[in-house]
């Protein structure tokens, strides 16, 4: 079975599918190949210089994340661009590793796609299993995990769908907002259902 694993920023989706492939999963990670599209030499760094700049670049030719995240966050065209750019690619990859973990034949092949619902990316996966923590908690990890101000964590936050709307939309809800004993519970059922076929 194919599954979507997605949450918000900060909700513990990391944690969350490292427990699913501590069971047998086979994680296919948007971010990861998100990362691979852009390094030096790849189509998705060309066509980001092209629209942002050689200011982007660190000066060994790698993206500077930082720097194309401090326009992206705060200009929802350049982020509308940037998507456009990088989502295209990242789908065709995701599509191709889906095929190769399939052809293992694993319990389940997980996608695990942060912005799943805003790409719209649902008809890639049979079930949904959304990771979920409340916004107050969600922005105090965020401050905390990446040293941000609660500005910036604001902004970061509202560049995705609202955290409520994507619980609404899951088949299944992971509650991370206890210990981590508790979330492991909470995976290894869904797991059980779901390599069941249920």
């Amino acid at each position: 079975m194919i599954i979507g694993l997605t949450g918000g920023i900060a909700c513990g989706k990391s944690t969350v599918a490292k427990m699913l492939s501590d069971l047998g999963s086979i994680i296919v990670d948007a971010d990861k190949i998100a990362r691979e599209v852009v390094e030096p030499g790849q189509a998705g760094l060309l066509q980001i210089v092209e629209r942002f700049g050689e200011g982007v670049l660190f000066a060994d030719g790698t993206l500077n994340r930082k720097a194309l995240g401090a326009i992206v966050f705060s200009d929802l065209s350049a982020r509308q661009d940037l998507n456009q750019i990088l989502h295209p690619l990242i789908r065709q990859v995701m599509k191709e590793r889906k095929e190769q973990a399939l052809a293992l034949n694993p319990p389940l092949v997980v996608l695990d796609i942060p912005l799943l619902f805003e790409s719209k990316l649902q008809q890639m996966v049979e079930k949904v299993v959304v990771v979920y923590i409340p916004r107050k908690l969600q922005l105090q990890r965020l401050m905390e995990r990446d040293q941000i101000s609660m500005q910036e964590a604001e902004q970061r936050i509202a560049s995705q769908m609202d955290i409520e709307k994507k619980k609404e939309l899951a088949d299944f809800v992971i509650d991370n907002s206890g210990s981590i004993e508790e979330t492991k519970r909470l995976v290894e059922d869904i797991f059980t259902k779901l390599s069941k076929g249920i």
